[in-house]
């Protein structure tokens, strides 16, 4: 309650939050809109591949040129404007700097920087949920061990799933169930960036307008999105995933307390104390009213009449029985709330969530009947979509981590619909993320 009178006090005192961004796409660019409006924080550098798309994303959020043109490190630490690069190692090891924020998406180079800031002692926001999943718990431990926070980054969905997961269990509740929702139908699995216009949340002249990524954009559609989430959120909080990952059941927000309960309950889930994705399209297409696709929601479970009775007496939303009850968000900021996160690092050297454990993964699965000699192109591609599973069952299965699905050559031919292993794949075990991966497997071991 008091993030931004602490923010103030560090301004005033000529020691802002000194925050490296890592990626100026769509988050990032969202991240700059708010950062040189919130006092207490300093963007002190931005690394891109493409320097002239960072400064692009600068002016597009309202930024002054003369506040991106800081000619080093050491001149934005000691003026409070900013430098512009495309040398990453450069800014996680420049002096002064208290945060990394990792926006790129891409997993292997999240797992890179994430490492490299972990050996540089700074503090790390990890946006890239895709990495997160490959090997945020390892990740995590190892920055836990070197005094610093690994932490998810807020506005997100799953920072913000988790933070009502907290709420719940600082009250007293149990969880029956938490987590966002989504614009789904089974075909969607086989939408490709080609199709994604046709199926997202938005047409292509908006899409196009915002600087949207038509791949990561289908992501989101093709189901990879909502598991990768979900499965962050159980990774963070030890909700565990059901046997066969999302359900995907249709409903509102009005609906939500009694499809996600569990079925001896009533509802649609396998189990209590897990995750699901609510579907804003009846599966015959038709739209629901009062939908929840943007939001998040954590539903709860009354242990006795009594509370069952306040459900009712202060008008929540709660099931036919009142036993369950749902607190929702209707909708989520993204790159605009991450100040919340860098505050919450900056001033109080807490995660806004953070991965303790292994206990769901995202495993690749074939879009289409592959061909063996076929390159996968990952995430949101024309190839793999991401399906969830309980950690100890992808591990058993082998199945290839979703994150490290790209730019790999198929050795055997695969069936639509199938689970992608390691041995389907060439895959190169001296590369990082890879090597991280197994050292995560090796720790963890699927047992949470």
């Amino acid at each position: 309650m008091n993030l931004a009178s602490k923010l103030a006090a560090r301004a005033e005192a000529g020691n802002p939050v000194r925050v490296g961004l890592i990626g100026a796409g769509k988050f990032g660019s969202m991240i700059l809109a708010q950062a040189r409006l919130t006092p207490g924080i300093q963007i002190m550098g931005i690394a891109d591949l493409d320097p002239e798309r960072a400064r692009e994303a600068c002016r597009r959020t309202g930024w002054a040129d003369e506040q991106v043109a800081a000619p080093s490190f050491d001149a934005a630490h000691q003026d409070g404007t900013t430098h512009i690069t495309d040398d990453t190692e450069k800014l996680i090891a420049a002096d002064g700097l208290d945060i990394v924020v990792e926006a790129t998406g891409h997993p292997p180079a999240g797992i890179a920087h994430a490492l490299q800031a972990i050996e540089h002692g700074r503090h790390l926001v990890m946006v890239n949920v895709e990495a997160d999943v490959v090997a945020g718990p390892l990740l995590a431990q190892k920055a836990r061990r070197a005094g610093l926070v690994y932490s998810m980054a807020y506005g997100d969905q799953p920072a913000l799933i988790c933070e009502q997961v907290d709420w719940a269990r600082a009250c007293g509740f149990e969880i029956a169930c938490a987590g966002r929702g989504v614009k789904y139908l089974p075909k969607f699995h086989a939408s490709t960036p080609e199709t994604v216009w046709n199926y997202f949340y938005v047409g292509a002249e908006l899409a196009e307008r915002g600087g949207m990524n038509p791949k990561m954009c289908n992501s989101f559609i093709d189901g990879s999105k909502p598991s990768i989430e979900t499965t962050a959120v159980c990774n963070a909080t030890g909700l565990r995933p059901q046997s066969e990952g999302l359900r995907f059941p249709p409903g509102s927000r009005f609906e939500l307390a009694e499809i996600c309960k569990p079925e001896a309950a009533g509802g649609q889930l396998e189990l209590s104390g897990t995750v699901e994705a609510v579907t804003s399209l009846r599966r015959d297409g038709t739209a629901i009213e009062h939908d929840i696709a943007l939001g998040v929601f954590v539903v709860v479970e009354a242990d006795n009449e009594y509370v069952s009775n306040c459900f009712e007496e202060y008008h929540l939303m709660y099931d036919s029985t009142s036993q369950y009850s749902v607190l929702y968000r209707p909708t989520h900021l993204i790159g605009l709330e991450l100040g919340i996160s860098l505050a919450s690092i900056g001033v109080r050297g807490e995660p806004t969530g953070t991965p303790l454990g292994f206990h769901a993964d995202v495993v690749a699965t074939a879009k289409r009947d592959l061909k063996a000699g076929e390159m996968l192109d990952g995430e949101g591609g024309y190839c793999v979509w991401g399906k969830q599973f309980p950690a100890d069952r992808s591990l058993q299965m082998g199945g290839l981590p979703l994150g490290l699905a790209h730019d790999v050559k198929l050795l055997r031919d695969v069936a639509e619909g199938a689970q992608l292993t390691w041995q389907d794949v060439a895959i190169d075990e001296t590369d990082l993320a890879v090597r991280t991966r197994r050292e995560m497997e090796a720790e963890f071991g699927g047992k949470g």
